[in-house]
């Protein structure tokens, strides 16, 4: 039975995964373990050795939530329990595994870590383990390293991205190495797009050293929306970099950088904001009154030209003013003192014009 279990015991150191993490003294770092759906209602604890004989337990899920400088949280949303450990000493070193019980049958251990404990700058470290971003904005960590190897930015799902871009479901990522003054290099990792999906923990790798970073996408509040509105492109506040390595919130590109300056900011613009629409729309208003008084002045000349025309007429067009024509038809033979006629026809119809003067015309005559 003993030869089984340690056969078992091989097997499995084999099989899993090391995270080798280095802290500097006084430092904290927060450890997140995954563990599969089936495990959600089951206790999760902490312990530290090389094997079950001398893994002991630090911490459990069904204990105090802390005790001394360990606490462990249990998020089954995200099917991840973590494990921060602070203020750490040399003393702290060694080996410590993320384990599911299961009662009835053997433990599941999911993760193994090797914590490294040093006294001076830690070989890999990076600004803040939880980093805040806002759904279509982006976010940006520093990795700090001494050590040599190949560079990745990993999802604790295992997907990962080397060299200088890729994609991590559906997200934009971008790496970037620039050496500092004392001898240590960084690896600035931007993933931009943000997507509400991309909220789980991260790997920063190099080399066999990691460090584990926590990224929360929030969607966007009504501030925020109103800020972007009023400002179309904001050059994002630059990070400074944190003398100490400790695991400490931050928040980056497009977050809240204080409540108070955040809405004095928010006020300045909504007040210019304000003021600007409110002088276009007396510009407008102007404009339209100006229009319609034009129009109602060139509509009132047209009317009065047309009162203009139809009382200017001929006096000769009145109902009474017709000149009447009558025609009379005579023979040749018929018209007496008239000159003979040059045309050999005598059947010519002749008009002669009688002019017709009414009642009135006359009495005016006279």
């Amino acid at each position: 039975m003993a030869l089984h279990r340690s056969l078992l015991l091989l097997i499995f150191y084999r099989l899993s995964a090391v995270g080798y993490v280095s802290v500097q003294t006084g430092g904290s770092i927060t450890f997140p373990c995954r563990y599969d759906l089936n495990h959600i209602n089951h206790v999760k604890y902490w312990c530290k050795g090389l094997g079950w004989a001398v893994c002991y337990y630090v911490i459990r899920t069904d204990h105090p939530k802390s005790s001394g400088k360990t606490s462990i949280s249990d998020d089954i949303t995200q099917r991840v329990f973590t494990v921060t450990m602070t203020d750490l000493t040399s003393w702290d070193y060694g080996n410590y595994r993320c384990v599911v019980e299961i009662n009835r049958g053997p433990d599941i251990r999911i993760q193994w870590f090797y914590l490294s404990v040093t006294p001076g700058t830690s070989e890999l470290y990076v600004e803040q383990q939880e980093v805040t971003g806002v759904e279509g904005g982006s976010v940006t960590v520093h990795c700090y390293y001494s050590n040599s190897g190949d560079m990745k930015w990993c999802r604790m799902s295992g997907d990962c991205v080397m060299w200088y871009s890729g994609t991590l479901h559906g997200t934009s990522v971008t790496l970037k190495r620039t050496s500092e003054a004392n001898n240590r290099t960084v690896l600035t990792v931007t993933m931009s797009g943000l997507k509400m999906k991309n909220t789980d923990w991260y790997w920063c790798r190099v080399g066999e050293l990691e460090m584990p970073v926590h990224i929360t996408v929030s969607q966007q509040t009504a501030t925020q929306r109103t800020s972007k509105m009023s400002s179309s492109t904001q050059d994002p506040t630059p990070q400074q970099p944190s003398a100490s390595p400790t695991a400490e919130p931050v928040q980056t590109d497009n977050t809240s950088q204080g409540a108070e300056g955040n809405m004095e900011d928010v006020h300045q613009r909504s007040v210019k904001v304000l003021l600007i629409s409110l002088g276009l729309l007396v510009v407008l208003t102007a404009g339209i009154l100006v229009t319609w008084k034009m129009w109602r002045k060139h509509k009132d000349n047209k009317a009065k030209d047309q009162t203009t025309n139809n009382s200017v007429q001929d006096p000769f067009l009145e109902a009474d003013d017709v000149t009447y024509s009558t025609v009379i038809p005579q023979h040749k033979g018929q018209l007496k003192g008239q000159t003979k006629s040059a045309e050999p026809d005598d059947n010519v119809v002749y008009s002669s014009l009688a002019l017709q003067v009414t009642t009135q015309q006359r009495a005016a005559a006279q």
